[in-house]
Parts: structure tokens; C-alpha cells; sequence
């Protein structure tokens, strides 16, 4: 039995279509990464996922049951807005977190937020608040993680200590629901579902959302004119080191954009990034 179930799920506000005909699936021990732009529906899904908001179409079930205040007890849940009460210490969030769960409360492995116990929340930098809000959110041993952006707005070296913290818990068998548009967290995942505009555009391991796509690398000793001359004729380009990538765009057209500029270049049509795919993938006009 899947521990989150979602089944054609759309959401409409009025004549906007917020999410539209998703489907998805955590199991035990998985991390699944929902990825898309702000905007993409991500919350939207989340809320609805959690039975916070009514869907206009589909089911939902956790562990196998309509979303409710008792099965949302199953789980651990982390919000943008980090979900603590600022004026209350760590200790004191820890142990109202336990408490409105019904369950008892679970002694922290992070070191670093047991030694802030007696620290009002507000007090603390936005890295060590994020940490506390998992350490609340895991304080009862829940079987499902649900994260929304966690990782938000921290370093590279607190991110990864987050990321730890959500490998750990899937090794003690939680499934995690981790939403985030940080690309680069994709490959912490176990599979990747993406979204863009309300709708599922890709779903899968990150090798087989990339697939067979690909993106133009643009070589020449020129690379600041030819950045210039393409990105002033509309022409999606990124830098890497001193090459120049694109993807979704047409080889004939680029050549022709630089030799009108006499710009010589070397074009290789090369393998995708999961970042290029994306773009590829949120461009694509719907069926």
C-alpha cells in the first residue's frame, strides 16, 4: 500500500486551473522529488495532498485512507513558512510538535539543536530554524515526510546536512515527499516527478527524464560575442566554463545567427542536462 496515493487530482480557483490531472505515488523507504518552478503547483498539491484543501477532481488517500486528522498523525509535515511558534524555545516547539500529533516525543539526533534547547526560535539563523522545524516534524516517528521547499534559502553545506537528515529517515523506512527548484537536488531523490503549469510533464528516474534529449554546445574563442550576438537574436543561451549551451533551439538557425556575425564557432549536438530537459520539458506546448 502506497503511503500517499493521488489520482487525478486538479484544483481549480474559479477560471484558474492551479493543478490539473496529477498523479503520484510515495512509498515506504522511496524520496520523492516534485520539481517545477514557483508557480508550477507544487503547494497547491502539497495542500491537497494533506487534505488542507479540497480537490475539485480526483482522490487522494494517505495510507489508504481519505486524508483526516488521524492519518495526517502518521505523518511529519514541513512547511515554507517552517511551521514553529518563534516565541516559544526549541524545547518547547519540540514538545508541542509531539503533542499535536498524539504521540510520544522522540529525542532529536541533531546534536546541534539539542544544544539550542533553551533558544527562543526567532532568535536563531534561518539554517538552524529549518533544522528544528525537521527535528519537530520527526519527533514523533512519523512514516511520511512532507517538505515544501526545506531547503530554501541556506547554504550548500546546511542543505546537504538537511538532505542527510531525509536520506536517514528513509532509511528507517519513512517515504519523503520533498518538493523543491533546486535541479541540483534531484539526483538526493529516488524519482523525480515534474511539474510545470498544474500538470505532470515527467515523471520517473532522473536518467529516463532526460532520456534521448539533447542540447547544442556552442565552441569558439569568441564566446562573450557569441553570447551576445545569440542572446540579442532570442536565442536561449547558457554559459558553461567557456562553452555555450542551448537546448530546444535549431542548429541551422544558430549557425546562421553566428555567420551573420561572422562568428566562428564548432556546434556539437551533446547529451542534456536534467536542468535542459526541464525547460525543454516546461516549453512544451500541452496536448
Amino acid at each position: 500500500m502506497s503511503l500517499l496515493s493521488v489520482r487525478g487530482v486538479g484544483r481549480r480557483f474559479g477560471s484558474v486551473v492551479a493543478v490539473e490531472g496529477v498523479d503520484l505515488a510515495v512509498e515506504p523507504g522511496e524520496v520523492v522529488g516534485l520539481l517545477g518552478a514557483n508557480g508550477a503547483g507544487k503547494t497547491t498539491l502539497i495542500r491537497i495532498a494533506l487534505g488542507l484543501l479540497v480537490p475539485t477532481d480526483g482522490r487522494v488517500a494517505l495510507f489508504g485512507l481519505p486524508p483526516s486528522r488521524e492519518t495526517r498523525a502518521r505523518l511529519g509535515y514541513v512547511p515554507q513558512g517552517l511551521g514553529l511558534w518563534e516565541d516559544l524555545t526549541v524545547d518547547e516547539n519540540l514538545a508541542f510538535g509531539a503533542r499535536a500529533f498524539g504521540g510520544p516525543r522522540r529525542p532529536t539526533e541533531d546534536a546541534d539543536v539539542r544544544a539550542i534547547g533553551g533558544a527562543l526560535v526567532r532568535d536563531l539563523p534561518l539554517g538552524l530554524r529549518r533544522r528544528v522545524a525537521f527535528a519537530v516534524a520527526l519527533a514523533h516517528a512519523p512514516e511520511l515526510l512532507v517538505l515544501d521547499e526545506p531547503t530554501s534559502g541556506v547554504d550548500p553545506l546546511a542543505r546537504a546536512r538537511l538532505w542527510d537528515t531525509i536520506r536517514a529517515a528513509a532509511e528507517r523506512g519513512a517515504g519523503t515527499l520533498v518538493t523543491t527548484h533546486h535541479m541540483a537536488e534531484a539526483d538526493e531523490c529516488d524519482r523525480l516527478v515534474i511539474m510545470a503549469a498544474g500538470r505532470v510533464v515527467a515523471q520517473g528516474t532522473t536518467a529516463a527524464i532526460v532520456g534521448d534529449t539533447t542540447a547544442l554546445e556552442v565552441a569558439t574563442g569568441r564566446w562573450e560575442d557569441a553570447f551576445q550576438v545569440l542572446t540579442d537574436a532570442g536565442v536561449p543561451v547558457a554559459l558553461v566554463g567557456r562553452h555555450l549551451r542551448a537546448s530546444g533551439v535549431d542548429p541551422a538557425r544558430v549557425r546562421a545567427v553566428l555567420a551573420a556575425a561572422a562568428v566562428d564557432a564548432e556546434l556539437v549536438v551533446v547529451p542534456a542536462t536534467l536542468d535542459e530537459a526541464f525547460v525543454a520539458l516546461a516549453t512544451r506546448p500541452a496536448a
